[in-house]
């Protein structure tokens, strides 16, 4: 097992990496202080893992609460039932909330920590890829809006970040998938090196060898653990975290969070957003098609969904997280393991880059 820190001072907090650690119960009673806790998931996590999970957390007694499987299920709506049942339940501020599940389920959970009482403790155990070497780490947590992707949220971190392994082994091909796209993104934003690592051990990770995947979570973790810690409410370097994410809200937003998984969409995006820093002439063309390969080696989507035009994919990327005053800032390759925000960006090329994805031009 290894153990990672996100340093934030008081608020520092573990995460533990290995297999088995759904079983750990020593591990949870090192951070759970408190009588009441409710277990948040999802129907198709919960058939898998919440038995295994309660009877590690037996002395707790803890509720469960289930929630639909699905990004469109990350709302307000669904939000305010995991509060209600806290109420219900009458939870004191002293209680803690379990996010077991994937990237919804943290954001969510998290969300409904934050809010409750002003704030309660919460602990992630990611069970999908994408979630344990990205959303559980670094305390945004936020729901869906249908004019926006996360448009409603807050900063609020968790008490620590169970990432089993072995979870991995029931994950859907695509969903695994999905998570690397995320992992590619921290060799390209800002570790060049992990990303020779993950060009020459693609194919290991797409395999499901324990020791690639490990590794990968790791090294994934360490640097978002690093960025957070040095800004954790995104005033400056957090931002750069969000490579490809601009272009993948808009996809996602634009099929009203349906049909497209998260990080298909972010996978997209990043090749959207090496396209545009090519065009723009920052990265050479070389470095686009390492970018292309890699993620054309993983079976990612490549072009955008039939019903996405530009005029849309535009509109939707001006209701973005990083726009300021109506103007809108993209994160950009200079280089691979180099990322930077901008809003000087040709918008002529930025219109090319996006009609180059969409799928008439793709052939698709």
């Amino acid at each position: 097992m290894k153990k990672l820190s996100v340093d934030l001072g008081e608020r520092s907090y573990p995460i533990y990496i290995g297999q088995d650690l759904l079983s750990s119960a020593n591990l949870f009673s090192e951070v759970i202080r408190s009588s009441q806790v409710m277990i948040v998931s999802n129907t198709t996590v919960a058939s898998l893992y919440l038995t295994q999970l309660s009877e590690s957390l037996i002395e707790y007694q803890p509720r469960s609460y289930l929630i639909p499987d699905g990004e469109s299920f990350k709302n307000l709506s669904v939000m305010q039932d995991i509060v209600t049942q806290l109420l219900e339940n009458k939870f004191s501020r002293n209680a803690c909330l379990i996010a077991l599940g994937g990237g919804v389920i943290g954001d969510i959970t998290g969300f409904a920590a934050a809010c409750y009482q002003r704030g309660i403790k919460y602990i992630q155990i990611p069970t999908t890829l994408l979630a344990q070497v990205d959303s559980s780490v670094g305390g945004k947590t936020a729901v869906n809006h249908a004019l926006g992707k996360n448009m409603i949220g807050a900063f609020h971190q968790p008490a620590a970040v169970f990432s089993d392994s072995k979870a991995l082994n029931t994950l859907p091909d695509r969903e695994l998938v999905a998570g690397l796209a995320e992992v590619i993104k921290y060799g390209l934003i800002r570790d060049e090196a992990f990303f020779v690592w993950l060009e020459e051990n693609i194919e290991g990770l797409i395999a499901r060898d324990t020791a690639c995947l490990e590794y990968a979570i790791e090294r994934s973790c360490i640097n978002k653990a690093e960025v957070v810690a040095r800004d954790e409410t995104e005033q400056g370097q957090r931002a750069l975290l969000n490579f490809g994410h601009t272009f993948g809200h808009a996809v996602e937003t634009g099929l009203n969070y349906r049909g497209w998984l998260h990080g298909e969409a972010v996978g997209l995006g990043m090749l959207m957003a090496a396209d545009l820093s090519c065009r723009s002439g920052w990265i050479t063309e070389d470095k686009l098609q390492r970018i292309g390969s890699i993620l054309q080696k993983t079976g990612l989507p490549l072009s955008l969904p039939d019903e996405l035009e530009y005029a849309d994919m535009r509109g939707l990327m001006s209701v973005d997280k990083k726009a300021r005053d109506g103007e809108l800032f993209l994160v950009l390759l200079k280089d691979i393991g180099d990322a930077f925000v901008t809003s000087q960006f040709d918008e002529k090329l930025l219109q090319f880059t996006v009609e180059h994805f969409t799928s008439k031009a793709s052939g698709d």
